[in-house]
């Protein structure tokens, strides 16, 4: 390992601080990963994504991923429900060059996602959802935006509706927000509008 990564490895944990801490974090990426076990699921659902950045660096995102739902919901009504999924996600982003002298990267996401929607067992099911997950950057910045290392946490808040026949189809737009949540010496953060096609097997 190079120096300037030790250093970098060296100043994260200095941010995590207390042993209780860094416990904490782990233990909430451990449950992450186990929510996504496929055995668990329900049903799956493959997507496709195309984003935009909001802001000055021109950064466009395409990507894919891949969606574990589970069963049985939070909570459940005749026509709509509170329910949960996990979602992999996998996106190549596409930026200027800047004083960061990176132009593309690729991010690998996992997000916990609650979502409310109606039912979709005809017509169209509108949904509103939530989600909070950590994503890994192959770069630390993009264009002119400097993210100090190459680890985020993400929130999320999407609108959208499942269409087709036993509502297989899904369109979704989201409004995302990506930081290191003061882990580096600099926290810029990125905010994407994004929009994903699905289809649930």
């Amino acid at each position: 390992m190079s120096k300037n990564n030790e250093h970098r490895v060296t100043r994260v944990m200095k941010r995590i601080g207390s042993p209780t801490r860094f416990l904490y974090v782990i233990a909430c990426v451990a449950v992450s990963f186990a929510l996504s076990f496929p055995v668990l699921a329900s049903d799956t659902t493959l997507l496709l994504e195309v984003g935009k950045n909001e802001g000055d660096e021109d950064v466009e995102r395409y990507g894919g991923a891949v969606r574990w739902n589970f069963e049985p919901a939070w909570t459940e009504s005749d026509e709509w429900r509170l329910g949960m999924y996990v979602e992999f996600s996998v996106n190549y982003w596409d930026g200027t060059g800047g004083t960061t002298g990176e132009q593309e990267l690729i991010d690998f996401g996992l997000t916990p996602v609650l979502r409310y929607q109606r039912n979709p067992t005809s017509g169209l099911a509108p949904f509103a959802e939530f989600g909070v997950g950590a994503h890994l950057h192959t770069e630390d910045g993009i264009g002119d935006r400097d993210f100090d290392i190459p680890f985020a946490f993400e929130t999320h808040f999407g609108l959208g509706t499942r269409f087709g026949a036993q509502g297989r189809y899904e369109l979704v737009y989201r409004f995302q927000h990506l930081s290191n949540a003061g882990l580096g010496d600099d926290n810029p953060g990125i905010n994407f509008h994004a929009v994903q096609l699905g289809y649930h097997f």
